[in-house]
């Protein structure tokens, strides 16, 4: 071609594509992730991309666009289904065989003709072991499990989705149970299938938690997380560090009913206890209760037995003690008699020989009694003598006598001259007589 020559878009597609698949004649085992996934209905074609990230960076540092016809997509999906148990689903890390191919019109693209499916069990179960490691690592793996089951599940918190068949399979086994136990259910709309599975329930699970009952603490006594009526391949949305360490730390019991007879996510691994369906769940609440009743039925007996037991013997104790306690009673009789004929005995002699002791204490008090009192009458007239001389000598006369006298105003005794007037009268006694006299003038000493 000559330089000035172009091509046109379809023959410079053709040449690509002739020379791709010219490259390329052989198929090619491809490890990436599903991207963009659109799933057909039956007996469609499966389009999507197969992307590659960059882990530390976080970013797609290879895009693939893919194809699978209808014919193959039918057939390989159903023994991946069957296999790892998985659809092929957005996030999906997968081994596929590819073939190279370069449409004039669509581009480069990938044509899958198998997938590896344990890769992908590879793959999911790598994810769920490094989960379980990193919560062994953080010590709370067995948290939940080391909870102590209530000795009674009446009052039950449901993460669930309201429409799950397995919801109502689970609310009918618990309401319509052979034992007649009565349970309280509440439920806390969840997510169960999908990428929101995590957040949904960790929300699900907050709403619980907040609640209070009178008086504090949780008014539940177990959470069960139960899924119903979804496939096993979107059990892989349940295996999230986040929504594992939530479980394991979570202050109640979870009971988990998510799975089927063969599968088992990581939140089996730190729920409290792990069923396989709702109807598992229920069943093992009301195996729990009918435990417990049976329990305090077996109490109750056992109870009434020994009760039973304990009034035939105080009974039969009652009618031994009725019979003895005459005899009892007369030897009791019999020994209080004694007692009180020995008291008697004692109390006559002692009242004697009391009664002998006192004419002789009696005649010794009297001469006691006698010589005391003329010791008493010869110290008072001794006193007597004391207090007539002690008078005698205060008589005035004997004052007079020598030659002191007594002067008198007024008919008082004058003691000072305070209070003597001019004119006054005084009257002077002497042994021999009184003196009258005039005061003239008053006039003290000076000292």
């Amino acid at each position: 071609m000559g330089g000035n020559e172009a091509l046109t878009l379809f023959e410079l597609n053709s040449l690509v594509h002739e020379l791709i698949e010219g490259s390329f004649d052989k198929p090619y085992w491809v490890v990436g992730e599903l991207s963009d996934v659109s799933t057909p209905a039956f007996g469609g074609h499966f389009y999507g991309e197969l992307v590659q990230r960059d882990e530390q960076a976080d970013r797609i540092v290879a895009r693939a666009r893919i194809t699978c016809w209808a014919r193959n997509y039918n057939m390989l999906r159903l023994r991946f289904q069957r296999e790892a148990g998985e659809t092929l689903r957005k996030g999906l890390q997968v081994k596929l065989q590819v073939r190279v191919t370069f449409h004039e019109l669509y581009g480069y693209a990938l044509n899958v003709l198998d997938i590896d499916s344990s890769f992908t069990l590879g793959d999911l179960a790598k994810r769920r072991r490094e989960i379980l490691l990193q919560l062994e690592k953080d010590g709370i793996l067995h948290d939940n499990q080391n909870l102590l089951l209530p000795r009674l599940l009446k009052r039950i918190a449901v993460v669930s989705s309201a429409t799950a068949a397995g919801y109502g399979d689970f609310c009918h086994q618990l309401e319509e149970n052979d034992y007649g136990f009565h349970f309280d259910i509440k439920l806390f709309p969840a997510v169960m299938q999908g990428e929101q599975v995590p957040e949904s329930i960790i929300a699900a699970l907050e709403a619980i938690s907040s609640e209070e009952k009178e008086g504090g603490g949780l008014p539940f006594d177990l959470v069960v997380i139960i899924r119903g009526g979804g496939a096993s391949s979107d059990l892989s949305d349940f295996d999230s560090y986040e929504l594992a360490a939530c479980i394991a730390l979570y202050p109640l019991p979870v009971l988990t009913g998510i799975g089927h007879e063969r599968d088992e996510t990581v939140l089996d691994y730190v729920a409290h206890t792990k069923v396989k369906t709702p109807t598992a769940a229920a069943a093992f609440i009301i195996d729990h209760q009918a435990q417990e009743a049976a329990l305090l039925d077996d109490l109750y007996l056992r109870i009434t037995r020994f009760a039973q037991e304990r009034i035939l013997r105080e009974k039969q104790r009652m009618e031994r003690q009725k019979a003895v306690l005459p005899l009892l009673f007369m030897g009791f009789y019999q020994r209080q008699q004694n007692k009180l004929a020995l008291l008697s005995q004692r109390l006559t002699g002692a009242a004697k020989q009391q009664l002998e002791r006192e004419p002789g204490r009696l005649l010794l008090l009297g001469q006691r009694l006698t010589s005391s009192c003329g010791q008493r009458i010869e110290r008072e007239h001794h006193r007597l003598e004391l207090l007539k001389q002690r008078f005698d000598s205060l008589d005035p006369k004997l004052l007079l006598r020598r030659g002191y006298t007594i002067t008198i105003c007024g008919g008082k005794l004058v003691r000072s001259i305070e209070g003597l007037t001019e004119g006054e009268v005084l009257t002077t006694q002497t042994e021999e007589g009184n003196i009258y006299s005039i005061v003239k003038v008053v006039k003290k000493l000076s000292r």
